[in-house]
């Protein structure tokens, strides 16, 4: 009550209000928004009172986190990289001590902060790279072009304002238009747009992975 926000930050996919007395942590999850002077439903966690307006914390499936701290625990900082920033260089070096499949290290917020499932797919698609490749064996011009596909998706998905697949939409309540781009993800079954063959779906790491048989290659 009464604390003056001094910052707002995002790393990965943790959003951090910056008071001037402590710290407001949030991680949305699978499902959690952030709705500003939004409808308050029966799945509203937290609401915020501001100066200007009502911020509303809505997660229907209840992943996510908000959560007050006097300090910022260190268990909160234990993120990778950011995505849109991590250098090359610095993403080459973590592939190469990673042993795991590629699609389950990129989901891995210790690895690099702020990768999802769609985006994942979609980078690896991309990429030309398949989701059970190993990580540490990729070479260098593979992990080049993934990392450049995963900063330009990422970057696109956000002037898309991001994928309406299910209940997902941006703090004023409008959905995203990202999903119209999909070239793999939610598309099993149907013929690739690069070499024609029937988009699979496997799981990995208990995640639902779409990927080409046909021109993703391990």
């Amino acid at each position: 009550m009464g604390r003056q926000i001094k910052d707002v930050r995002r790393h990965g996919k943790q959003v951090f209000f910056e008071l001037d007395g402590g710290v407001l942590y949030i991680h949305l999850g699978m499902t959690g928004k952030l709705l500003w002077n939004g409808i308050r439903t029966k799945y509203a966690r937290a609401i915020l009172g501001l100066e200007d307006g009502t911020l509303i914390y809505d997660d229907v499936r209840q992943f996510g986190r908000f959560e007050f701290y006097p300090e910022l625990p260190e268990e909160r900082q234990k993120v990778g990289p950011d995505a849109l920033t991590v250098t090359f260089e610095e993403f080459l070096s973590r592939l190469k001590r990673r042993s795991g499949s590629i699609k389950t290290v990129l989901l891995n917020q210790a690895f690099i902060g702020g990768v999802g499932n769609i985006y994942a797919d979609e980078a690896l698609f991309a990429s030309a790279i398949h989701p059970k490749a190993r990580a540490s064996k990729l070479s260098r011009k593979r992990a080049q072009r993934l990392h450049d596909q995963v900063l330009a998706i990422l970057k696109l998905a956000v002037l898309h304002r991001g994928s309406s697949i299910s209940n997902y939409v941006d703090a004023d309540g409008a959905c995203g238009s990202y999903q119209q781009q999909h070239n793999v993800y939610g598309r099993a079954g149907e013929a690739c747009p690069r070499c024609g063959k029937a988009i699979c779906r496997i799981v990995l790491g208990q995640r639902g992975t779409h990927y080409c048989p046909g021109c993703q290659h391990v």
